[in-house]
């Protein structure tokens, strides 16, 4: 179950010549896909592109009437292998993933492809996940692009930029027999405009026709000496192809006035960020419109020198906008001002940042530098102050506290972690590695669970080193989306064949839930177009792992520890595996509140747990809070004025999931947890039952009353 449906907005993907389409950028992509004959597209999800995915899961069935074939991929690897389709058919092909980390996945097999080359035009869309809304580390794609030589487009975040960028990069690449990667930023995956649409057209080759006439060509396979006359076509052909291509098609674009002592070369990604910078300076429109002339680099790789010099004539100050680092741009630029002995300034770096987003304030203070050095006189106010500070946005970074990730309420995964911590609490602290996903949240506070990951499916190797035979055994995280990507053979196959004597707990939540709950082949649901129910033990077994257990209900604390313990300390000497599943908690919640809402409406029965804490039993040590950190349990301060601090509490978000009751019998807390059934459209009976019971205690406190009062 994905986070999000598109069924509804699939059916505007049939637009045609003479419709305006209107949603965000990912549904934009896909009909820019349709409109320019894609044969096949594929991926895998990961954030900012995991709708795109999501999107092309539900599309299925226009996909299908167009003879498109749709795959979605077990690793960004796979999706990147699947363009050798385009290397010896002239078949359009399309492949997304997150970058850089899908990037990092998906390396060798792009590398290969850009080696080979391609007949058909082979698209890379990736979302390019940086900056502040980023959840992995901070690099750029780029260099895998200069490093492997194919090109790069980084458009306007606009959909009619977006979607014209997916039809120049198929012909770009066809143009060059050279593999297209386009970047779509956080921000452009999400915006939301209109552009104008043409009829979705049918690939002229289809998979299903090529298989029909198969082709090889032993010229394009990476061998010697043929990888070697790869490298020199690359420089010689497809390179001045390329070129030839962007600049008779004005891939790249010019705004601004044609004479000017000064200009600014910017990514195509971070053209909205200078305009707002020069619109807030009096320099620029809400239209477009500048005062200072823009290069706008559409493709960010190769760069063109011809263009790049003709757009340096007259100036004497250039200003490159180029988020992140290194400044790839930035030096390319400076080597080809220096080879044309040019006298003109270039900036960049010493205006702006070299590491960090360029958001709203930092280019409003970089472009703000540029022109106090390049032309003073056009900043507002010159006149009257010439050394006037613009206004600055106050730094809030001691005065809000930093908000990192955790579990959602009612985790299915909280309660593994709150176990490991018991069982730390009775044996020692032991080497824990994390993996990517939801459970690398446990290395935060109040767990601390894991302080080191390696990547996707990659826990359990990432602990590799430890597996020496000390004292206490090693322990490895590994989610089931993680295990099914990479983790079976790189982690678990790791462990059977080096006979690791270390613990590796699986978090199974029947889903890829961190990327928005897509379906795994271990997933419970039934998928009408997918292979699930497919159980991770029955793997582990299938590559020799013997001690394997299976539990089935993570929110039991105690037998989560009783399993850890058992691991932790049985005389087998190999590989020791605990899958521990429970459905992932949001992906239930939006399965089930529907049906419950919907019951209730329709005056069906309907219960809801909700959990509570007894305040007057409550002792107020918060060791439950330590073991939990639920958002639902918070702290509430009493009207008592012989109880200082303030006792446990669970608010309205509570989703009953009973986990804070199991950690307080489990580590033996006080028993201040009670559950508490909210009963909708109840039965005759029960109304009868509930005022007998009413009355009854009316009656228990009457008497109560009387007895105090007789003894005053």
């Amino acid at each position: 179950m994905a986070e999000r449906s598109f069924k509804k907005e699939v059916e505007h993907l049939r637009k045609g010549d003479g419709d305006v389409f209107t949603g965000e950028g990912i549904l934009a992509l896909t009909k820019a896909l349709l409109e320019n004959g894609v044969g096949y597209v594929g991926g895998y999800q990961g954030a900012p592109i995991s709708h795109l995915m999501d999107v092309l899961a539900d599309a299925e069935d226009v996909l299908r009437e167009l003879g498109v074939r749709f795959e979605a991929n077990a690793s960004e690897g796979a999706a990147a292998a699947m363009l050798a389709a385009s290397v010896h058919y002239p078949i359009r092909g399309a492949v997304t993933f997150k970058g850089p980390v899908g990037v990092n996945v998906a390396s060798d097999a792009l590398a290969n492809l850009s080696s080979s080359g391609v007949t058909g035009g082979a698209l890379v869309i990736v979302g390019e996940d940086y900056g502040e809304g980023s959840s992995i580390m901070q690099e750029r794609s780029h260099a895998f692009a200069m490093k492997s030589q194919f090109w790069m487009l980084d458009p306007r975040p606009n959909l009619p930029s977006i979607t014209k960028a997916v039809k120049d990069g198929f012909e770009l690449s066809e143009a060059s027999n050279t593999p297209v990667m386009l970047m779509v930023r956080i921000r452009s995956c999400h915006v939301t405009g209109s552009f104008d649409t043409r009829d979705n057209v049918p690939p002229p080759l289809t998979v299903r026709d090529a298989l029909s006439a198969p082709r090889s060509d032993f010229a394009r396979v990476v061998l010697p000496p043929m990888s070697y006359l790869h490298e020199q076509d690359k420089i010689q052909n497809r390179w001045p192809a390329a070129e030839k291509f962007i600049i008779e098609n004005k891939l790249n674009e010019v705004f601004g006035p044609d004479r000017s002592p000064l200009g600014i070369v910017v990514q195509g990604g971070m053209y909205n960020g200078v305009m707002r910078a020069l619109q807030r300076l009096g320099l620029a429109d809400i239209y477009g419109n500048s005062d200072v002339p823009l290069y706008v680099l559409n493709v960010t790789y190769p760069l063109v020198r011809n263009e790049f010099d003709q757009f340096c004539q007259g100036k004497n100050h250039v200003l490159v906008v180029e988020e992140g680092q290194p400044d790839f741009i930035e030096q390319q630029l400076g080597s080809f001002l220096y080879r044309a002995r040019s006298s003109v300034e270039l900036h960049g770096k010493d205006m702006l940042p070299m590491a960090g987003e360029y958001t709203g304030q930092v280019m409003l203070d970089g472009v703000t530098a540029f022109l106090k050095a390049a032309a003073p006189e056009m900043l507002p106010g010159y006149v009257r102050a010439p050394n006037a500070d613009t206004p600055q946005i106050p730094d809030l970074s001691k005065t809000v506290p930093i908000r990192p990730p955790g579990f959602c309420t009612g985790c299915p995964e909280r309660p593994i972690f709150a176990a490991m911590k018991l069982t730390e609490q009775e044996l020692g602290k032991h080497q824990i590695s994390g993996d990517i996903g939801c459970h690398l949240f446990a290395a935060l506070p109040p767990f601390e669970i894991g302080g080191a990951t390696m990547g996707y499916g990659l826990g359990p190797a990432s602990n590799a080193a430890f597996d020496g035979g000390g004292e206490r055994r090693a322990i490895s995280i590994l989610g089931d989306g993680g295990f099914w990507h990479n983790g079976l053979s790189s982690s678990i196959g790791n462990m059977v064949f080096n006979k690791s004597d270390s613990i590796a707990v699986i978090v199974d939540n029947y889903y890829s839930a961190a990327t928005g709950g897509q379906d795994v082949l271990s997933s419970r649901a039934s998928n009408k177009t997918k292979s699930t129910n497919n159980p991770i033990s029955a793997a582990l077994k299938g590559v020799g792992v013997e001690w394997v257990r299976q539990i089935d209900n993570t929110y039991d604390v105690g037998k989560v520890r009783e399993v850890l313990r058992e691991a932790l300390t049985t005389d087998y000497a190999g590989p020791k595996v605990i899958v521990a599943s429970s459905e992932c908690m949001l992906n239930k919640q939006r399965r089930e509140k529907p049906l419950r809402n919907q019951a209730i409406k329709e005056g069906r029965r309907a219960d809801i747990p909700r959990f509570g804490v007894d305040p007057d039993i409550c002792t107020g040590d918060h060791a439950c809070i330590r073991l939990s950190g639920c958002p639902s349990l918070s702290l509430k301060k009493l009207d008592d004025p012989l109880r200082d601090d303030p006792v446990a509490h669970i608010d309205q978000t509570c989703v009953g999931c009973g986990n804070c009751g199991e950690v307080a019998v489990s580590a033996i807390l006080c028993p201040s947890f009670y559950q508490a059934d909210v009963v909708h459209n109840p039965t005759p009976f029960e109304l009868w039952r509930t005022k007998q019971r009413i009355k009854l205690i009316s009656w228990l406190q009457s008497r109560r009353d009387a007895k105090r009062r007789a003894l005053q």
